[in-house]
Order: structure tokens, then C-alpha cells, then sequence
């Protein structure tokens, strides 16, 4: 097997695993999909924007799923996804603006912030 088929085996065998702790967690995916393209070799501008489609496609079979156990508030999710179409176009334009070392720091940051908040909220 090549170094591209081996890749696609492990990024498909990934998926699956980023799959369920996203639908499990409601994290989107971002949390483990970044790390693991990072460490696939990715810069950190491709592995935002591939964690992105990945998250997408992960994300509407979350939606269906969830939908069928009436876990979904429609409006709050439109509200928030039209907020964050605004947010997408900024924060895809600032990750062009840091290196990925950088972005390596800062990611590692807002991780241990949200493992922290987790952690500390009653």
C-alpha cells in the first residue's frame, strides 16, 4: 500500500473515531480533526479549512441522527450558524495571518481553557 493509500486508510479509520466523539460531545469535531491533520503534516491553514468539510459531512449525519431523538432546537442552531457564517469569514482570514507554530500554541490554549471550564463548572 502507497503513502497516499495509507494516509486515506488512516483518515478514513479517524473519521469514524472523530465521528462519534463529535456526536457524542457536540464539539463539532474541530477539537480532535486539528490535532491529528497537524500531526498528519498538515499547515494549520489546511488543516482548518479540511477539518471544516470533514466537520461538515460529520455534522449533517450528527443532525439526522439527533433530529431522530428530537435532540435539535432548530431556530437556535439557524440563529447561531448565521452568526457564525459572520465569524467564519473573520476567523478564516486571522488563521491566514499566523504560522502554524503559532496556531499549534493557540489552539493548545483554548483546548486547555475549555478542558479547565469543563472542569471547574458545576
Amino acid at each position: 500500500m502507497d503513502a497516499l493509500n495509507g494516509n486515506m486508510l488512516v483518515m478514513a479509520v479517524l473519521g469514524v473515531g472523530v465521528g462519534i466523539g463529535a456526536a457524542f460531545t457536540g464539539l463539532g469535531g474541530g477539537f480532535l480533526m486539528i490535532p491529528i491533520l497537524l500531526y498528519l503534516g498538515f499547515t494549520a491553514q489546511k488543516a482548518v479549512g479540511t477539518s471544516f468539510l470533514a466537520i461538515l459531512v460529520i455534522s449533517i449525519s450528527a443532525l439526522f441522527a439527533h433530529g431522530k431523538f428530537d435532540n435539535v432546537d432548530y431556530r437556535a442552531g439557524a440563529l447561531l450558524g448565521i452568526g457564525g457564517i459572520v465569524g467564519a469569514q473573520i476567523g478564516a482570514r486571522l488563521v491566514q495571518q499566523v504560522s502554524t507554530e503559532g496556531f499549534k500554541k493557540i489552539f493548545a490554549v483554548v483546548l486547555i481553557g475549555l478542558a479547565v471550564y469543563l472542569f471547574v463548572k458545576k
